[in-house]
């Protein structure tokens, strides 16, 4: 199964490092950002969740919970964060989900159907796909999807920018530019037309091209 932008996320029960969650009731109102990983103790994953457990406080700044996800058992993902702590100088206080029947992989169309339920004798390789980056809201439905190849490590900043987007453009009727950050100027949507957004915008937007208006920020 695929998942497109606006999809409903979901739902499922599993075992964490926090204990036995119910993913939609442990989202709550919250966004979530769901993150996963071929298996324990790779190079890559080792320094990402390293960097997410020092961004986690920026993450809790703007209603995010963060959650990991790894084909690995939970006992396991207890030592990684052990190497992880001591290798990259952050413990990560997140929940990490044991996906050994890699059901969550399935649901998630990560891994396909057919992908072998034994997680103990996969290999980071054959679980390649499972590397994707979810961002869901609370609404429980998905608002973003990467997906990385194993030798590339995420940009979590990169999460963080657009997590600061999606939350302002779900109040406001804005897109954000190319290489927006927070506090800089906008892009009032297409949807509202110039009489809205004169009332809207009563100081008026710079219009470099009729369907180009920019206007500052809204707080």
């Amino acid at each position: 199964m695929s998942f497109q932008i606006g999809d409903i996320a979901p739902d499922f029960e599993a075992e964490t490092t926090q204990g036995k969650i119910k993913f939609h009731d442990w989202i709550g109102d919250s966004w979530c950002i769901l993150f996963s990983h071929p298996k324990d103790f790779t190079p890559v994953c080792t320094t990402e969740l390293g960097y997410m457990a020092k961004l986690e406080p920026e993450f809790e700044k703007r209603n995010v919970k963060v959650i990991g996800l790894s084909v690995d058992p939970v006992d396991n993902h207890a030592k990684w964060a052990a190497d992880i702590a001591e290798t990259q100088g952050a413990t990560p206080h997140y929940p990490m989900i044991g996906d050994t029947d890699l059901s969550v992989s399935k649901l998630y169309g990560m891994l396909p159907a057919a992908a072998s339920g034994d997680a103990s004798v996969r290999t980071p390789a054959d679980n390649q796909t499972v590397r994707n980056v979810f961002v869901i809201g609370p609404d429980k439905k998905i608002k973003l999807i990467i997906v990385y190849p194993m030798t590339t490590g995420r940009n979590f900043d990169e999460v963080l920018r657009v997590i600061d987007s999606l939350q302002l453009t779900a109040k406001h009727r804005v897109a954000t530019p190319v290489n927006w950050k927070q506090g800089e100027d906008v892009i009032i949507a297409g949807s509202v037309s110039d009489e809205e957004a004169k009332t809207i915008y009563p100081d008026g937007w710079k219009a470099p091209r009729p369907y180009l208006r920019i206007v500052p920020q809204p707080r």
